[in-house]
């Protein structure tokens, strides 16, 4: 039997289309900022301007565009946050992926939840975020991945999830760390580690995880065109791309890989830890 609470997916990729789909199991939910032809069957309703007010509005990551409206790129429309709200109700939840001061202006006096801030679906999507990034690599590279020469900096969530699938194609890993955890992380997962701050530049392959300017114009001039960089990290990155470019030097910029790579996956886990918010909160209140 479903739930009384009434969910509303606005806006986002298409793993916002399969997270409307799980949460369709437990509550009633409705879809819109999508264009009808690209929801596959099985999909919630898109909903109408006369329904009954819903109950939460789970909003993409991130949620807004750079014209501070909600982002619907599969969309040929646009959606702004005074449409969402006059489909909630005066008491709703609004849940987003890393929000701003801008989201909580738009949405003031709504509660906000960043569902993006939750730990166990930052390491469930580590997985599908490495695979995305390897499969990146294999598309990129002329040569296999097995006996390659690969550095990945930083062995938080997805450095640790990098280490296992590229292990297991061969490759020669070794982790760039800046402290003792990230050294031991390194030795946890079988491969090398090597001081952020003392790396030699004798890699084909660079992913980076760290969301702060690592490889500048000094430290990209070290390494050439030989190698090939990948960036994982969330703004503002930890490559220095207009100085990439400049050396000739190919960098790419692999931002929101589990929606572009595995949304089905990534969606369930959006709706996984909605419906884990909702229910805590169920039992805070009685």
């Amino acid at each position: 039997m479903k739930s009384k609470l009434r969910i509303l997916i606005a806006g986002g990729d298409m793993r916002q289309v399969y997270c409307a789909r799980r949460l369709s199991d437990t509550y009633d939910t409705g879809i819109t900022g999508f264009d009808k032809e690209l929801l596959p069957a099985g999909s919630p309703p898109l909903v109408q301007s006369n329904v009954d007010l819903f109950d939460c509005a789970v909003l993409p990551v991130p949620p807004l565009n750079e014209t501070g409206l909600i982002s619907t790129p599969c969309s040929g429309g646009e959606l702004s946050t005074e449409e969402v709200k006059k489909l909630l109700k005066p008491d709703g939840i609004i849940f987003a992926g890393r929000t701003d001061r801008q989201l909580r202006e738009a949405f003031r006096g709504y509660e906000i939840c960043d569902y993006m801030e939750c730990e166990d679906l930052n390491l469930k999507n580590a997985v599908p975020t490495a695979e995305g990034a390897v499969q990146i690599a294999l598309d990129e590279l002329p040569v296999t991945l097995s006996g390659l020469r690969v550095l990945i900096v930083g062995m938080g969530r997805i450095g640790r999830a990098l280490a296992e699938i590229l292990k297991g194609f061969g490759a020669d890993v070794t982790a760039a760390v800046h402290n003792a955890k990230g050294a031991a992380n390194a030795r946890i997962h079988g491969i090398k580690s090597v001081c952020t701050d003392s790396m030699d530049s004798d890699y084909s392959l660079v992913f980076n995880t760290v969301p702060h300017i690592i490889f500048d114009s000094e430290l990209l001039s070290r390494f050439g065109e030989k190698t090939l960089f990948i960036d994982l990290a969330s703004k503002p990155g930890g490559i220095d791309f207009d100085a990439a470019s400049k050396l000739g030097i190919k960098a790419i910029w692999a931002l929101g890989l589990p929606g572009k790579t595995a949304p089905i996956t990534s969606g369930e886990i959006i709706a996984e830890t909605v419906s884990g918010i909702l229910s805590e909160k169920e039992i805070a209140n009685g």
